[in-house]
This record gives C-alpha cells, structure tokens and sequence, in this order.
C-alpha cells in the first residue's frame, strides 16, 4: 500500500524539481517512475544539467522503474563548486544518494558520468546492482585527455554554424547524423516549465580539466565490478573513443556491448528506439 495518492509520474518533461542538502551541498535532483525497489540513478555527461537527458530513454526506464536524476555539485542548481577530480566527483554523488536514504542503487550513466559511476563503484561496491556505461571509458583510457582540444573545436564549429555543439560533438556530421542531432537537440526542450540554470563556463572549465586529469591517471582495477554492465557506444566516438568501450568490456567480466553502426558519441540517442528498449530490459531483469 502507498503511503499517498499521488499519480505516478512518467514523463521527464513533467518530473518535479526537488533538492536535498547533505555534506554543505544543496543537490538539485529530479525523480518520476514508481517508487519502491532499487531506483536507477542517472550520472550525466560533461556540461550537462537536469534538462540534458534525452526523455525518450529516461521515459522509457520510468515506465517500471523509480528513477532519480541529480546535478553535481557546482553544476545547474546545485550549489557549491565543481571539484577538480572525478574521485571527488563520485563521493558527492555517495554523498547525495546517501542523504536520500538509499543503500541500494542501479546506475545509468552516459560519458563523464560513466567515469564519475565508475569510480563510484570501485569505492562502494556493495551499492550498485547494476551498472549501464554508455559513451565512455576507462581511468587512463586512451586518448580520453584529448577530449579537451575535441571539444572546443566543435564548440567553434557549432558557433560558426549556429547550432547546438552537442550536434557535432555527439553526431557524425553526414545526412543521418545531422537529422539526429537536431532531433535529439528539440527533444531536450519537452520540458517548457522549471527548466534547470545552465553551467556556467568556469565549471565547465573545471569538468574538462577533471576528465583530462582522468585520462592522464593510472588505471582503476575495473576486476572489482562484478555486477551486470551494459556498454554502449557508438562505432565513431570522437569525444571518448569507441575503442575504450571494448576495452571495458574485456576488462568488466561478463559484461555485455553494443555497438551502434554509422553514429557517434550520442550513438544511444541516434539509436534511441533500439537503446531505449534494451536498456529498460536491462534494469528490470
């Protein structure tokens, strides 16, 4: 029996915004689906706020499932700054989840906040049950501290074309790709009301050199994570190389990958009627 009459909320688009605060941060969060079992936290990707994540999968999960987006520290409506290091990154997210009483989570996360679950789990292995890593790699995977010079670039390309750089950073930039990335840009405006503060350019400073700090460290020992992982990439990731994504399923013992044709680093979000479906599966199996 619930506890209130409450509908169940399934839309991200109409997800009510909440806070907490726990360690001297107010954490500005999201949550829709039903409640009760093991939520399923999202871990966002690079610059991104609450309003970052594509509605066609987080609806998809909150169809069976207690779902819970957040803003790191520093970033969109949470306060306090962005730390330096994704380790520091990780403990404020097992700072967050802890203060909303949760001892048992899912993770699905996307690029930087793969880096920031992976090392989540490394520290508290017994929090996650399962773990979702799309678009990213491992600590000291190659090539990821490349990812700052990729990015402004494309924040350059996108300026002098007056489009979102998600599209080209996330998109290949041949007729599919580009119908993509638009559509997945008008996706990310569902929400009209309550929308989140985007980062500001000092954090976003500070997450790029936190990745490129990531990719320059020694390797986590990713034998640790024993439980179910799904990887997903696309088979053309500029930002963080699809090459890394096999490099994570080798190392993460049965852990299972896909590999999405002609896409990029938003190869789950061009792919979004395939993903959607598989990664809902995947979290209420």
């Amino acid at each position: 029996m619930t506890s209130s009459q409450e509908p169940v909320i399934t839309s991200y688009a109409k997800a009510p915004a909440k806070s907490i605060t726990a360690g001297g941060v107010t954490f500005a969060y999201r949550e829709l689906g039903p409640k009760g079992g093991i939520p399923v936290v999202f871990f966002v990707h690079l610059a991104a706020t609450l309003d970052n994540w594509d509605p066609r999968i987080v609806d998809a999960i909150a169809k069976t499932r207690h779902v819970i987006t957040f803003d790191q520290r520093g970033v969109g409506a949470s306060s306090g700054t962005v730390p330096h290091t994704l380790e520091a990154a990780a403990d404020d997210a097992y700072t967050f989840i802890t203060a909303l009483g949760l001892d048992k989570i899912d993770i699905f996360s996307f690029s930087m906040g793969g880096m920031i679950a992976q090392d989540l789990v490394v520290k508290h292995p017994d929090l996650v049950r399962k773990l979702v890593l799309t678009g990213t790699g491992p600590r000291g995977g190659r090539n990821i501290d490349k990812v700052v010079g990729v990015t402004y670039w494309d924040i350059f390309r996108s300026v002098i074309t007056r489009s979102d750089p998600k599209e080209f950073l996330f998109f290949n930039r041949d007729k599919v790709g580009k119908k993509a990335g638009k559509e997945f840009v008008e996706r990310l405006k569902e929400r009209t009301v309550d929308r989140d503060a985007p980062i500001s350019n000092k954090a976003f400073g500070t997450q790029l050199k936190a990745i490129q700090r990531y990719g320059r460290s020694a390797p986590s020992d990713l034998s640790v994570i024993t439980q179910p992982t799904l990887i997903a990439n696309g088979d053309n990731d500029r930002m963080v190389p699809s090459i890394l994504s096999a490099d994570l399923h080798q190392r993460i013992k049965d852990s299972e990958l896909i590999i999405y044709p002609n896409s990029g680093h938003g190869g789950i979000f061009q792919y979004w009627e395939k993903f959607a479906p598989v990664a809902a599966k995947f979290l209420t199996d």
